[in-house]
This record gives C-alpha cells, structure tokens and sequence, in this order.
C-alpha cells in the first residue's frame, strides 16, 4: 500500500467535525422545516376538508329537494312518474354546475340533465353503497377530471328507478387549493428564509467570537499573553471574553512575577553560593591564618543557614500548592513560641544597628494549632521588618487577648510598601521591593499558615513610614482547628 494510500485511509478514518453551524442546520432548522411542513399539510387538508364538506352537503341539500318531488309525485295516481321523473331531469335548474342522473332497476344511468350518459361500465361506487344502505358518497376520478358524487335509494318509490345521482366536477376546488397551497408554501419558505437569514446571523454572532477565542487561547498556550480577544458585545460571549481577558492579565501577571521570582531566587542562591565558595577557597591556602579560617568558617554557617531557609520556604509553598501542607495541632503557648522569633532576631537586629522592642504580656490563652508553623510565621514577619528596616530603625513586637483572639502586632518605620503594591503582598512570587533579599513567597506561605489556623494575616503601610502587621489567632477554645479535631476523634 502506498503512502497516498494510506493518507487516503486516514483521512476516511477521521470523523467529520461537528461545526456549530452545522448542528443548527441539522437541528434546528431541519426540526423546524419538518414543523412547518406538517403544518403545511395539516392545513391544506383542513381547507380541503372543509370545501369538499361544503361541496357534499350543497349536493346532498340539493338532491333532497328533487327526491322531495319526487316522493309527492309517486304519491299522486294521476301522475305519470316516469314523465315526471324526465321532466324533472332535463329541467334541473342547476344543471350548468353540476348533473342529475337517473339509474334505472338495473343499475344504468337513462336520463342525464346534459343529455349525456356516462360510458358503459363506469364506476359508480357512491350507486353501490346507496343500494347496500350506505351514504351513497364518492369522490373520485373519471378520465382527467375530478368529481364528487351522491346517490340517493328512491326504489321504493318507483319498480322503474332504484336512484337519482349528481354528479359535480371538482376541478374548480382543487384549483382553488392549489393556489392556497402555493401561496401557504411560499409563506413556509419565506419563514424558512427569514429563519436561515437570522439564524445564521446568529450563530456567526456566536462562532466568530468562538473562533476568536480558540485563535488567542491557542496563543495563550504557546506562552504569548500579549493579545486580547474584542469584546464589543454585550452578552454572554463578552462576559466569557472579559473573562479571558482577565484570566489573560492574572497569567501575564503570573507569568511575569514567575521570572522575577527565579530571577530573585537564582540571584539569592548565587550570592551565598559565591560567598561559600570564595571563604572555602580562602581557608584551603596554605598562608591562612587561624582568624581567616574562623571568619570563614562563620560565614559558611550563616550563608548555609541562609540556603536552609530557603530551601525550606520553596518546599513549604511546593507542599501548598501540591495540598500536601499538614500541620500537627496541639495546645500552644504563642508567648514561648513568639519570645523565641523575637530572641533569635534581636542579635541579628543590633548587627544592623535595627532596636526590637518586644511588650511582652504576662499571660496569654492557650492558641491550638501547630508551634513549629507558627514561630515560622513570626521568624518570617520579623525576619522581613528588618530587611526593609534601615539602620537606626525600631521594631515593635506586642501581643494581646482581643475577644476570643490572639492578636500579635509587628511594627517597623522601614522603607514601606506602596498603595499600589500592598494589596499583591501576600501573592506568591511577588516582591515589593528588588533590593531587598528574599525569594517572594515567604508572606504567601505566612498568610496560609494562618488562614488554616482559622486566623488572619492584615498588614497596613504606608512608603517611606513604615509597615504594620497584624497575625490574629483563635484561642483554643474557639479554634476550628481544635473543634474540626474532636469530631474526628
């Protein structure tokens, strides 16, 4: 089998795509040219019935009248019923619309009110069901022409007679019908236009912003967030694409605060990787003195440490994001647990020539939640407010029971945060300020750790005063965590 060949095959073996304007075709107008078509014939046969109805019921009005006479002349003796029964025939007064037939006993036509009888043999089906006791009605076709017939029994007034019949011609009606079937034709295929104009009017009004969306979407997935999609209309396909749109912006956004966060993270790997490095190749040469290696060996630690925490900040947001973040819950003392963030920074603080001031309470209600992610949180928000703190700055740490809440206050007159930056914080990769270290997600991981704990996280600033945050925790005895617990136990 040759290539062409099979390319053929694969082709056939491909199922036809199902277009929306196809499925609306198919659907829609097919079910709707089915409806009116139906309709069509629904009252075509309504219009037929009521004029072959009217047709009937002038023949059967009419033939009554001349059985009537009929019935007083087979009453009266004097009078010949044959001649009389002729006269009565030749003289039908209706005679240019339609035609009354006498049938003798044997079944024949003899008197016509034309003058002419009908051809030897033919049908008369409405004769046959008036002498089995029928209604004596027939329409049907003779030659070319169709006609409706009504026979009458009137044997039991003469031995010569068995019936009178007439006979009209419906070429007239069915002309009649054929124009109001034309006419209720064109008016189904006039809708049907007007519903194929409209209709594919609007499902383009639907398909192109569709296609317009597969179009950009399709961008989006190669990675290229700078075209939007138009959203002129004011429906639900605009609300889908303003949606886009602004899914769009978020992705440009994420995208964007992604490379500044590996951009930051690979420039803080860096700087202590080199700073490891430089004292490592320092202390192998063979003229360092013990002080040289003391110092270098004081700088590997910390920058070690630092590495630490970092890497412990990016597996903390890897285990958020893959919903892998567990906390071990028990009662807690938030004072031990914020004492020692606050001691572990006031060393490093005076370094910096940055003073702690901690306003230490005398007791405070049990907190339940996990203290190792706690003390991370306060490390975290001191850790910061001393980053953005310049030398000669002051930080504040206090606590204190508000209800049934914990609520622990950091204060810094730092560098601040901006109006504009302060509402995206707490977003993961971002970062308020590039000059200062960090990777971005350190608040991120914060602001989750103490939203399952049942708390909150609010921070106030203002750039170039200073930064307040406030970490607000359930006490033990109003803590979901701690209820959530003893259900499950």
């Amino acid at each position: 089998m040759t290539n062409k060949h099979r390319r053929k095959r694969r082709r056939a073996a491909i199922p036809k795509r199902a277009t929306i304007t196809r499925r609306w075709l198919v659907n829609n107008l097919g079910l709707i040219m089915l409806v009116l078509l139906v309709l069509d014939v629904a009252f075509i046969f309504a219009i037929q019935s009521y004029y072959y109805g009217a047709s009937r019921q002038y023949l059967t009005t009419k033939i009554s009248s001349v059985t009537g006479v009929l019935s007083r002349y087979a009453q009266d003796a004097d009078m010949n019923f044959s001649s009389e029964m002729r006269s009565t025939i030749e003289n039908f007064s209706d005679k240019d619309k339609m035609e009354l037939m006498a049938i003798n006993s044997n079944g024949r036509v003899v008197l016509t009110s034309s003058g002419f009888s009908p051809a030897e043999g033919a049908a008369m089906p409405d004769y046959e069901d008036a002498m089995d006791g029928g209604d004596g009605y027939w329409v049907g076709t003779v030659g070319n022409e169709t006609i409706m017939a009504v026979t009458v029994d009137i044997s039991d007034m003469s031995a010569e007679y068995n019936a009178i019949r007439v006979v009209t011609s419906l070429e007239q009606i069915r002309e009649t019908l054929r124009g109001y079937m034309l006419g209720i034709s064109a008016i189904c295929l006039g809708i049907l236009l007007l519903l194929l104009v409209t209709g594919t009017y609007f499902v383009r009004s639907i398909v192109r912003p569709i296609k317009q969306i597969n179009v950009t979407t399709k961008k989006f997935a190669k990675g290229d967030f700078s075209v939007r999609i138009d959203t002129s209309s004011r429906d639900e396909i605009g609300d889908l694409c303003v949606s886009i749109n602004q899914m769009a912006d978020e992705l440009s956004n994420t995208e964007n605060m992604k490379n500044e966060f590996i951009s930051s993270v690979s420039h803080e790997l860096r700087t202590p990787l080199t700073a490891i490095k430089g004292w490592a190749e320092t202390m192998c040469m063979e003229d360092a003195d013990q002080e040289t290696i003391q110092r270098g060996v004081h700088v590997i630690v910390n920058e070690t440490e630092r590495l630490s925490e970092m890497v412990e900040e990016l597996l903390d947001f890897s285990r958020m994001q893959s919903g892998k973040f567990s906390l071990q819950c028990a009662k807690m003392d938030v004072l031990a647990e914020l004492g020692d963030a606050v001691l572990i920074y006031t060393e490093k603080a005076k370094r910096e020539n940055i003073r702690v001031i901690y306003q230490e309470p005398e007791m405070l209600p049990f907190v339940y939640g996990d203290k190792n992610r706690i003390r991370q949180v306060f490390i975290n928000v001191i850790d910061n407010a001393i980053k953005y703190s310049n030398s000669g700055s002051t930080i504040t740490v206090s606590a204190e029971e508000v209800g049934n809440m914990i609520q622990v206050t950091i204060t810094d007159n730092g560098v601040g945060i901006s109006e504009a930056d302060l509402p995206r914080v707490k977003t993961k990769f971002f970062k308020a300020n590039h000059t200062r270290r960090g990777s971005g997600i350190g608040l991120a991981v914060a602001d989750e750790i103490i939203t399952m704990h049942g708390g909150r996280l609010d921070i106030t600033s203002e750039l170039g005063v200073g930064t307040n945050v406030t970490i607000t925790l359930p006490i033990a005895a109003a803590s979901p965590l701690a209820q959530k617990d003893a259900e499950m136990v």
